[in-house]
């Protein structure tokens, strides 16, 4: 992994955490932190070594509220802003890699999913994509899905974010016993996404 390194963007500084594999990447993977937490969740880091492993370069990307100490989450604008200046760096630094790839767990599926166009990706990866609030389905988040890139859902069958369906170009997996962290077998969450990625070729051969 090399050294931690701060972006600016129009929110404040954001920070990535970069991870090489051992020859020239296929393809770059970015991933967001969910709304209180960090870049060091267990399945994101089973999904990041995973992905490297299979010869794709991956990205962790701290937003400007968390690199600033604050847990509460900034406006979805915001975070969309920041993720998207971020993305414009590094396409810029690593422009000789053919496909770029976004996700991220909770609200950062959600920011993946809303920029995923804008930000020029090939698909998105979405841990935990937080359907709805607890409690609230009526207050569904679905449309941030139809993103019209391929997109795979992974989620746990006891989240009480809810679980969305699959349609015509996003795949959802449901992980039996797990809740909205996803902790119970981050390895076999990355499973998921490695098969994902083998599917549509955005692996090493």
């Amino acid at each position: 992994m090399l050294p931690s390194e701060d972006i600016d963007t129009p929110r404040g500084p954001a920070r990535i955490d970069t991870d090489l594999p051992a020859r020239p990447a296929v393809a770059l993977l970015v991933l967001g932190h969910g709304a209180g937490g960090s870049v060091d969740a267990p399945d994101l880091l089973a999904v990041r070594d995973t992905a490297v492993a299979a010869g794709l370069a991956v990205i962790r990307v701290t937003q400007p509220y968390r690199v600033a100490g604050r847990r509460a989450p900034a406006p979805a604008g915001h975070l969309d802003e920041a993720w998207t200046a971020v993305l414009a760096a590094l396409r810029a630094r690593y422009d000789e890699v053919p496909t770029v790839l976004v996700g991220g767990r909770s609200s950062g599926a959600r920011v993946a999913c809303r920029t995923s166009r804008a930000v020029g990706a090939a698909g998105v990866v979405a841990l935990a994509f937080p359907l709805h609030p607890p409690g609230r389905p009526e207050r569904s988040r679905a449309a941030e899905l139809a993103t019209g890139l391929p997109t795979l859902v992974v989620n746990g069958d006891r989240d009480p974010f809810g679980v969305p369906e699959s349609g015509s170009t996003v795949q959802v997996v449901t992980r039996p016993g797990e809740t909205h962290d996803l902790r119970r077998d981050p390895a076999g969450t990355a499973d998921v996404v490695r098969d994902w990625l083998r599917r549509h070729r955005w692996v090493a051969d």
